[in-house]
């Protein structure tokens, strides 16, 4: 692809409550804690569904809170309880999702903080995991990513059949520092 082709993404998931992006710490990525299923927490995953209930408490019984309506909607666990888990969305909204519709499969926004921010405002995506390499492609914010690996600074990723690396300063859905194939 030529570095002219900008890639724009149409989400159809709203975030809900404006609100400031919750910031990471390298000490989550290293996951100070594990949840009841042995994995780290927090850490971050990946919607499954297409359709997706967040309930304000953990089963079925509580109220559906928010309705997701994309899969691959990166999401950030923080707690667990038995078959459920608590979520964060890149916008601070949190809830309760049932653990089966969710996946491992890792992926990520385009800084999403800059959503509205002006019409020239884009995330590169690079030939190379270095700040030198020729831009593949611009990226909207809000893109959404899949992630394959990170090196603790830049993420090899694909948005719409192009392929290559974002900043991981630039994207949310790993944390900074974090590295994992």
């Amino acid at each position: 692809m030529r570095s002219s082709v900008i890639l724009s993404f149409l989400i159809a998931v709203s975030f809900g409550l404006a609100g400031s992006l919750p910031l990471a710490s390298p000490a989550m990525a290293q996951g100070a804690s594990k949840g009841a299923s042995g994995l780290p927490l927090p850490r971050f995953v990946s919607l499954k569904s297409r359709k997706v209930n967040i309930r304000i408490g953990p089963s079925s019984d509580y109220a559906v809170s928010w309705m997701y309506m994309k899969a691959g909607t990166p999401m950030e666990i923080i707690q667990e309880y038995e078959n459920w888990r608590r979520v964060r969305d890149a916008e601070g909204t949190e809830g309760w999702v049932n653990q089966a519709l969710l996946s491992g499969e890792r992926t990520a926004l385009a800084a999403p903080w800059m959503r509205g921010k002006g019409k020239d405002v884009y995330v590169n995506l690079r030939r190379e995991p270095q700040t030198s390499a020729g831009v593949l492609a611009k990226l909207e914010p809000g893109v959404v990513l899949k992630i394959s690996e990170c090196n603790g600074d830049w993420c090899h990723a694909e948005a719409d059949g192009a392929k290559g690396w974002v900043s991981q300063g630039e994207i949310w859905g790993a944390y900074p520092g974090e590295a994992f194939k």
